[in-house]
């Protein structure tokens, strides 16, 4: 699975993308959090991060497959 990297995100991972191998068995974007959390603790301190499947925002519930575009939507700041 992979999973296109924006803002902040990019930075703590120091990369456009980020790929979950698939011996991982991801099937909820609750358990991709899960697994962001464990390999990038610091991510745990966003005030917020949006996950995307397929262009749509999705709540922790939604199913993931491993074809699918997969994308984290950090906090926005504004000035």
């Amino acid at each position: 699975m992979e999973i296109l990297l924006f803002g902040i995100t990019r930075e703590l991972v120091g990369q456009n993308t980020l790929t979950v191998p698939p011996e991982e068995n991801l099937q909820t974007v609750a358990q991709l959090r899960e697994w962001l959390h464990a390999h990038f603790p610091a991510m745990q301190k966003l005030s917020s991060l949006a996950i995307a499947v397929d262009s749509e925002y999705a709540d922790d519930a939604q199913e993931i497959k491993p074809n699918q575009e997969i994308a984290l939507i950090p906090p926005v700041s504004g000035g």
